[in-house]
């Protein structure tokens, strides 16, 4: 955040970059994960507003290949989700996990923070690729010392009534109970932004 929006008191500008699951598939616009957090924040009385930047079908990868002019300048924070697409292709968690570092390094070069989603695999994929891949995001925050909110489909993961017909992605009520899960955590992470912009 630049000293002249600190300055003007104007509202924290964040950006949400991610795949379907922020994007919204197959939703209107206002029942994207985006718009419904902002919703929400307003109503908590918090002055945000946050940018819808997800992209179907994205990975990792294709985050990091995006995420330069996907995250404009003034934009005061990140909430990073990515990686749910790589899993279900079953991708190495090398790859993911050097790709999401890649975007962190790129935001936190430009003084920018991270609220890190994560995510979690499929029992389906094993074991052994589930370990891996789980531990992908605790480990990142830990590296980077950023805010994490532990599993983004918390509370909703096995119930088909706040899913799509498709049994993968969340409908309306889906994301408004994942946005309400996240709202502490994202709370918490506007208020650091906001100290931070004042000092």
């Amino acid at each position: 955040m630049t000293d002249g929006q600190a300055a003007s008191g104007g509202p924290i500008k964040l950006v949400a970059l991610g795949d379907s699951l922020t994007a919204g598939y197959r939703l209107p616009a206002d029942a994207a994960l985006p718009s419904v957090l902002e919703r929400l924040l307003k109503a908590k009385g918090a002055d945000v507003t946050v940018a819808n930047a997800g992209v179907s079908g994205d990975t990792a990868t294709g985050g990091l290949d995006r995420v330069d002019w996907s995250v404009p300048d003034g934009t005061a924070g990140v909430i990073l989700e990515l990686g749910a697409n790589d899993m279900l292709r079953g991708t190495d968690p090398k790859v993911t996990e050097g790709a999401l570092s890649a975007i962190i390094e790129r935001l936190k070069a430009r003084g920018i923070p991270i609220l890190l989603a994560g995510m979690q695999a499929a029992p389906n994929l094993g074991p052994d690729y589930k370990a891996r891949f789980d531990a992908i995001y605790p480990a990142l925050a830990e590296r980077y010392g950023l805010t994490l909110y532990p599993f983004f489909l918390d509370g909703i993961i096995g119930d088909r009534a706040q899913h799509l017909d498709d049994g993968i992605h969340p409908n309306r009520q889906g994301v408004e109970t994942i946005a309400s899960r996240m709202l502490p955590t994202v709370e918490t992470f506007v208020g650091g932004l906001r100290q931070r912009a004042s000092r």
